[in-house]
């Protein structure tokens, strides 16, 4: 389980830093691709919670709320990126995994 909490500390920690680099982009196709990786990070580190949460039970009341909080971050994240796809390209249709826009 160590190595599982050290991947979320990386992956959580990527999340952060690369929004931080995201809200410095240097142009609209540059923040969305910033922003992606941010999404894939986030994605990563509900990954990694659900996954210490299977392996221990006993943690499940502290990690419910963060998982919970967790999507509704990536969430927003995806509505950022396909608002910005919107304004970048309109007249397209953006479909992401989870979410049908």
């Amino acid at each position: 389980m160590l190595a599982y909490s050290k991947q979320l500390i990386r992956s959580s920690s990527s999340v952060g830093a690369n929004y931080r680099a995201a809200c410095r982009a240097k142009s609209t196709s540059d923040f969305i691709n910033k922003l992606k990786i941010v999404e894939e990070e986030a994605d990563a580190s509900i990954y990694f919670l659900e996954l210490i949460e299977e392996l221990d039970s006993s943690y499940k009341k502290n990690l419910t709320p963060l998982i919970k909080e967790g999507n509704e971050l990536l969430s927003m994240i995806v509505a950022s990126i396909n608002t910005s796809k919107k304004r970048n390209f309109p007249g397209t249709k953006i479909y992401n995994r989870q979410f049908k826009i």
